[in-house]
């Protein structure tokens, strides 16, 4: 099977939607389809060789607290034209299909199958600052959207207010090989202290403030702990280095981005995981990430965060900015040594049901419902039309 995989961001900036793509490329590459990735790139993408087709060069627009890298150009439909000709593609799977410019124009001129996934449980499916855009497109351009995927019910119920319809829930996937608890912990931080991880980009919906507010609790209870923030973000992090300074805490450290092929090693080197995002998280891809390593997890009671795990089996759930009771749950695990261990194995058990083998497959088997629908349809059009001559 010929496969695009189509991005609306940046494929040179990492993000969850990127991951997701590059994680089905790969598999389905080892399946043996013929895949190619579509996306506006800042830099060159070097990963993919000429399985990277790029389009569009992606600029940074605020957007729901966070912050979308696509490309502004009404000059995309002849690259976009040319490649759909010359590539001849069974399916387009297009990754929040309605989202300017690139999705969209492609979804436009495709005259193939299409399946979007929805990521997101957040904003209208396009930026919020092109609602009026948006919401054209989506009554100009649903008829062409043939499956629709989601990653949760949370991104599920979302989407359906604005493109109604039947959805296949096919969660986010996590590679088990490089997730796992053999991953060798980070030297530094094995000096007898308990370690609290956080994991995410420093933007207000991550919740970081909350969390560095209950810190401050936790340290004063259990003074043998350490912080460990790990995620881009230059504005913020002066702003929560500040934080830290101003409320006299110890043991905080920023280790800013880290590598993919370094970041098993924090989830490993952690006593605790914590995410206290405030909202708006279709998924907890670092959950999994966590429960893989075999990690208890601290996090928000936040729908998307619920649908990965239960309060008290993979970890606690907490109310989203509470930090007296986000405080609380972190000083329950660390004093409770054996609960974590139970949470972490009953975590992995988890984060086992999302390998991405499983879930490529099942990607791949709605593929072939979609496929046989509109082949379907096609085969009764030409009925009817040669009923006419």
């Amino acid at each position: 099977m010929k496969i695009a995989l189509v991005s609306p961001y940046d494929f040179a900036y990492p993000g969850g939607v990127t991951n997701h793509i590059s994680a089905l490329e790969q598999h389905f590459t080892r399946m043996g389809h013929q895949v190619k990735v579509i996306a506006p790139a800042s830099r060159a993408v070097s990963t993919f060789g000429d399985r990277f087709i790029p389009i569009g060069r992606p600029y940074p627009f605020p957007s729901s607290g966070s912050v979308v890298r696509v490309p502004v150009s009404l000059r995309l439909g002849s690259a976009i034209k040319t490649t759909l000709s010359e590539e001849n593609f069974d399916i387009i799977h297009l990754h929040e299909p309605f989202m300017p410019m690139l999705c969209s124009a492609v979804l436009r001129f495709s005259n193939t199958a299409n399946v979007g996934t929805f990521h997101a449980c957040q904003g209208k499916p396009g930026y919020n600052w092109a609602r009026p855009i948006s919401s054209w497109m989506i009554r100009r351009r649903l008829h062409k959207l043939d499956g629709r995927i989601a990653v949760s019910k949370a991104a599920m119920g979302y989407a359906n207010k604005y493109v109604p319809g039947y959805y296949e829930i096919i969660p986010n996937g996590i590679d088990l090989e490089w997730f796992n608890p053999d991953a060798a912990p980070i030297d530094r931080f094995c000096d007898g202290k308990l370690n609290i991880l956080f994991v995410g980009r420093l933007e207000k919906r991550k919740g970081l403030n909350y969390l560095l507010e209950a810190y401050k609790q936790v340290k004063q209870e259990i003074s043998n702990c350490r912080l460990i923030i790990v995620g881009p973000g230059t504005i913020l992090r002066r702003k929560y280095e500040r934080q830290v300074k101003k409320n006299g805490l110890k043991d905080v450290t920023f280790a800013g981005y880290v590598a993919a092929e370094e970041l098993p090693r924090y989830y490993k080197t952690a006593d605790i995981f914590c995410s206290p995002a405030t909202g708006h998280e279709s998924f907890g891809i670092v959950l999994l990430e966590a429960m893989a390593v075999g990690k208890p997890i601290v996090a928000s009671d936040i729908e998307g965060y619920a649908s990965v795990m239960a309060h008290g089996v993979e970890g606690l759930l907490v109310p989203p900015k509470d930090k007296e009771k986000l405080a609380q749950a972190l000083i329950s695990l660390l004093t409770d040594e054996s609960l974590r261990q139970q949470m972490g194995t009953k975590g992995r058990l988890k984060a086992a049901e999302h390998g991405w083998e499983h879930i490529a497959q099942r990607v791949l088997d709605y593929y072939g419902e979609v496929l046989n629908k509109t082949r379907g349809r096609n085969d009764s059009e030409d009925l009817k039309l040669s009923q006419l001559k």
